[in-house]
Order: C-alpha cells, then structure tokens, then sequence
C-alpha cells in the first residue's frame, strides 16, 4: 500500500494535504514541510481490547526521596529550581558555538560521582569527545560515551546500560530508519523525540537534549517539540564576549524567570556568582548618556548599565538602533520624551545599548533608558551614584514595579546613595545611608538626575 503524503506546518503543526506557501493555520510563510504517513502495521489491537492501567491517589505517592540531581553549578541549579528533576526531559538551545555542548560535559564531572551518565553524541566521534574532555578535564569513571545517530541503537543502548542520566547532542541528528524522511526534518524529529521522552518517562532517567536554532534564534524543527519536553533553556549572547546568559523560557518545575551567568574561558564555562558587579564593571564615570538600572530576573535582582547616543542626523530620516531593549519599546518611550518634555529628538539619530549583552524583557528599566536619553540629549552626565527603578506610561507617568524592597536592598549592598522611584511604591523598611526620591513624572526624575538635588512640593 503507497504511504499517504501530506504537508505539515513546522510552527504550529497544522496539516494539509497539499503545500501552501503561507500556513493556513498560523499564517507563518514557507514552513509547511512533507512527510509521509505509512499504513497501520497489520494485526494492532483494537482499543476496546487494551487493558486499564492502575490508578493511585495523589495522597499516596512518595516523595521522600531526593527528586532533583545537583549539577554542581549553581546558576545552572538555579535556573532549573533547585536541580535537575530525575525523569525530565530538558530541551537545551543557542546558537552553535555559545557553550551548549561544553556545559553538558562539564556537569557530567559532579552528576558522574552519583550517577551513571550515558553521552550520547551523534555530531563528534568518540575521540573527538574525548579530546574535550581533557580541555574540560572531565575524567568520571561513570561517563559513558556513544557515538551514534540511529534512534533504535540509541534506545537499545539504554535499554541495557541502564543510566540515570542520558544526554543526546543533538535531536536534529537522531534519526529512525522507520521513517523515509531525511534527518532533521520535522517528522524525524517529532517521532525520535516522542520515542526517547516515552523512554525517559517509564524508566524514570534524566534525559538532556541539544536542539540546534535557525537564523532567526527558534529552536529548528516542529514547534511541538518545546510543547513536548518539561524543560527548554536558552543560551544567549555574543560569541565574540565572553559571557553567556542561561535563560528558561519553560520550566514545568520551577520558575521560567531565572536566569543564570557563565563566563567562558579556556576551560569551559565559570560561574559568575555576581552579575551585577560584572555588568556595572568599567562604567564611565562624569560621562553623559549612562544609568544604572535594576531588573528582576526571577527572584534575583540584577543591576546593569544603559547607555544612550543621541547625535544630529545627516540623513532625512533619522536611525533608530536597540541592543539589550525592544525596538518598539525605545519607539515609544522617545515619542513620550517629545510629546511631554518637548524634545526635538525627530532630527537625531538614537542609539540605545544595554552593556554585558543582557536583555531587558520588564518595563521597570523605562525611566532609567529615558533619563540616558536626555542625559546625552543635554549632554550632561548622570550621578554615578544613582540608579533609577520604574515604568513609563504614555503620559510620562512612572508607574509601580514589583519587588521593590529586594531593589533597594540590593542597591543599597552595591554602593548606590541615590535612588529614583514611583511615587506609589510601598516601602515598609528604611534603608540608612541612602537618598530615595519618589517621583511622579519623567520630568520630575529626568531633573532630580541632573541637578542632585531632592524633588520640591508635590510630594
């Protein structure tokens, strides 16, 4: 009987039976892929004839055992919330390059003291392997390595060996002669997934998967891949800087805000146990165009540096350039520089920078971006002391952020003396040895930045 062939939407899953340039489903250009369906195998048994699975009350599961394995990095234990849970399915993404691999076989030095460790790599052969392994010097007696890419070979292995934890690098190479699809494709990667997560599942193993990225920073492959796992984290930054920033983006076990930061170096990547101190490092003292800001990041409070060039523009239409912040967001946060304080910033090009390669995903860094503007606007320089916390709303309002008092406290332990802040921000601590400004209005703040002098009436 001929296989039957349909078109399937990488994005969103969507099938249909013939290609269409533009999903019909999610409207996303060119990612409907062909794959074949082949025919039911001959003698499966009905439903009616499966049997009931036993059933156990909630009350009466057993956690009294340890259910995370550390990793002996604690950022990377942060980020997962606390560890590694035995029986996840962790789905690792970033650039080629950024360190995925490189952190993978570094954990296998601490889980090997504990756990027996399968390195499944389907992309380096095993001497190549090894040649990392000495650069990272990871020697555990309870490494195993495989070099292979057929699913079934793979499955077997483990079936035999047994491992607590698995580790594939990467999905895009794995591929199961039951299908005709090349490898990499999407239907080769959603069965090979789905096989190894059901393996990881019924035999309770700890099971990390590499997922290679396309131009545009997604994981390749079907969108139900990330749909499929417990975990997916991202490694971002430069390549050409030496920090990596650890995102997770979902986390069915903890939190999906917490972030952790490595630094790579010759011999893999290093903990940098204070963010903070690292991305304020080297900032330009009496220098216009600088703020410090402060975001969350989970439960963490993370301080950094914007910086902002405002310059005349020689062309008709004036750039616009965001490194670290949403295009749209700076858009908006200059037309209410121009609406509210009246700055001609429609004739100068702007350009805005976050330093150390950190994103700003909250809004609590508004007045901060905007008091860099005005500052290199004006050309005057903004007290390196002073750090500003809130949102910008249309009317150049600040507006109240969460996590206020773990801001403060952490301004407070870097050295800041002057802080900016809503005015409607609840402050049940004081803090000795510091300036807290509530202010009402960019204006407000943009004045008490220039002149450090306390905001008069009103308040």
């Amino acid at each position: 009987m001929k296989n039957k062939t349909f078109y399937v939407c990488a994005a969103c899953g969507h099938k249909s039976i013939r290609w269409y340039g533009k999903c019909p489903s999610c409207g996303e250009w060119n990612t409907l892929e062909e794959e074949q369906e082949a025919p039911a195998p001959a003698g499966r048994a009905p439903i009616s004839a499966a049997k009931a699975a036993e059933v156990i009350p909630i009350g009466a599961l057993d956690l009294s055992e340890e259910i995370r394995y550390h990793t002996g990095m604690e950022e990377l234990d942060r980020v997962f919330g606390g560890g590694a849970v035995k029986g996840s399915v962790i789905l690792l993404g970033g650039d080629p390059g950024i360190g995925k691999s490189t952190i993978l076989l570094q954990i296998c030095q601490f889980l090997g003291r504990s756990c027996k460790v399968l390195y499944i790599s389907g992309e380096e052969s095993k001497s190549q392997i090894k040649l990392r392994a000495q650069r990272l010097e990871v020697d555990s007696e309870n490494l195993f390595v495989l070099a292979e890419t057929r699913l079934e070979t793979m499955l077997a292995t483990i079936d035999a060996e047994k491992p607590d934890i698995v580790i594939i690098d990467s999905i895009q190479t794995v591929h199961s002669e039951e299908l005709s699809s090349i490898p990499g494709s999407s239907a080769q990667i959603r069965e090979c997934a789905n096989r190894i997560i059901s393996v990881a599942k019924t035999q309770n193993i700890t099971t990390f998967l590499v997922g290679h990225v396309t131009k545009e920073g997604a994981l390749a492959g079907p969108k139900i891949l990330e749909h499929m796992v417990d975990t997916v984290l991202y490694f971002e930054g430069e390549k050409n800087l030496n920090y990596r920033l650890l995102r997770s983006v979902k986390n069915r076990f903890g939190s999906t805000n917490e972030i952790g930061l490595f630094e790579m170096g010759d011999k893999g990547l290093t903990e940098v146990e204070n963010p903070s101190k690292m991305l304020l490092s080297g900032k330009p003292k009496h220098v216009s165009g600088t703020c410090a800001i402060c975001v969350m990041e989970g439960t963490r409070p993370i301080f950094a540096e914007v910086q902002a060039l405002v310059a005349k523009s020689i062309y008709g239409m004036p750039r616009r350039t965001a490194s670290g912040i949403d295009f749209n967001r700076l858009q908006m946060l200059l037309a209410v520089l121009e609406k509210r304080l009246m700055m001609n910033l429609s004739e100068s090009d702007t350009f805005v920078n976050v330093v150390g390669g950190l994103r700003l995903t909250e809004p609590s860094s508004d007045v901060a971006v905007i008091i860099a503007i005005a500052s290199s606007y004006r050309d005057k320089p903004v007290d390196d002391k002073l750090v500003a916390i809130g949102e910008v709303g249309l009317a150049g309002e600040l507006r109240s952020v969460s996590g206020m008092g773990f801001r403060i406290s952490e301004a407070v332990r870097l050295g800041f003396e002057r802080i900016i802040i809503p005015y409607h921000s609840e402050l049940k601590v004081k803090y000795n040895g510091v300036t807290i400004y509530p202010v009402r209005n960019i204006g407000e703040a943009i004045q008490i930045a220039f002149s450090g002098e306390e905001r008069r009436g009103g308040a």
